[in-house]
């Protein structure tokens, strides 16, 4: 009976081992066949990048070109006629507040000043007959330091009231407020007779023809933007136009977007570059306006992207 046992778990402990085998054996073939699979398929299609760069922008102005005009002090509005669309000139008067009590007060303080000068003279006849009186030893010395000083304190008084009047004067000039540049006037935003605050701003007046581009170019695309580069534009309601542009300047900071994406594809927390492109044509954008350019890529190249990494071909 012992023997039998004996046999049998021989017998069983061959079977598992044939077993064993066969399942690495398998394994081996299996993992022989994918390795052949990969060896032989076929590599991944080059991945083309564009030769242009697309990216979305705005009309603005080029710096100095775009002003808002405010009032550097409170006060009504006693005249304000300019007008949207309305032309102007540098110097061109926008608006005028009322002044009639600084006129008074400017009137007040010339009256001083004579009142100054008055004493100034009465001063120096005393200063003088002290002077005389004092080398004849009729008075004392003391009688003629009292003399100078009374002309001394005339001569300050009018110095005071002499700066008291071109203070006056100075801000009645500036209830005059002209136009900083020539230009366009674009917005308006008072009307004659209201009273403003000091820093309100009015109006705002624009140089219509010194306009240019700001582009929000990707920060992935940055690198790939060259100075002189040639640009396409379009804009929306101007179908099948286009204008010419260039690459002027390319800032050396990247910011987040400020334009919201038309695309909805387009993230709107990337951070852009906000390259700046002069217009090569007269155009009928308006200022502020959205349109979409497409920027000539002069580096462009074709990345081959396979298993082995990515090559670069001119």
């Amino acid at each position: 009976m012992k023997a039998k046992l004996f046999y049998f778990f021989i017998l069983a402990t061959c079977a598992a081992i044939l077993a064993g085998f066969s399942f690495i054996s398998e394994r081996d073939s299996t993992s022989s066949k994918d390795a052949s699979k990969a060896r032989n398929a076929p590599a991944l299609p080059a991945k083309q990048i564009s030769e242009y760069i697309t990216a979305e922008g705005r009309v603005v102005a080029y710096p100095g070109a775009e002003v808002s005009v405010a009032s550097e002090l409170a006060g009504t509005l006693q005249k304000f006629s300019c007008t949207e669309k309305d032309s102007v000139r540098k110097g061109d008067v926008i608006a005028v507040l009322k002044a009639d009590d600084m006129r008074a007060s400017i009137a007040e303080a010339k009256a001083r000043v004579a009142e100054a000068e008055a004493d100034i003279r009465l001063a120096r006849t005393e200063v003088k007959r002290s002077d005389d009186l004092w080398a004849r030893h009729f008075i004392g010395r003391q009688a003629v330091d009292r003399a100078e000083q009374t002309l001394d304190a005339a001569l300050a008084r009018r110095e005071n009231a002499s700066a008291a009047v071109q203070r006056l004067q100075a801000l009645l000039a500036k209830t005059i407020i002209t136009a900083p540049i020539g230009g366009t006037v674009i917005a308006r935003h008072v009307n004659q007779g209201e009273t403003v605050s000091a820093g309100t701003v009015l109006c705002a007046i624009a140089d219509l023809s010194k306009l240019r581009l700001e582009a929000e170019v990707d920060e992935f695309d940055s690198a790939r933007v060259r100075l002189g580069a040639d640009v396409s534009v379009t804009a929306e309601g101007y179908d099948g136009f286009s204008w010419r542009g260039r690459v002027e300047e390319i800032p050396d900071a990247v910011m987040q977007r400020r334009m919201r994406p038309q695309d909805p594809a387009r993230p709107t927390d990337t951070r852009v570059l906000p390259v700046k492109i002069a217009l090569l044509e007269a155009v009928p954008l308006k200022l502020r306006q959205r349109v979409e350019v497409r920027i000539t890529d002069p580096s462009h190249a074709t990345k081959d992207v396979n298993n082995k990494g990515i090559s670069l071909e001119n």
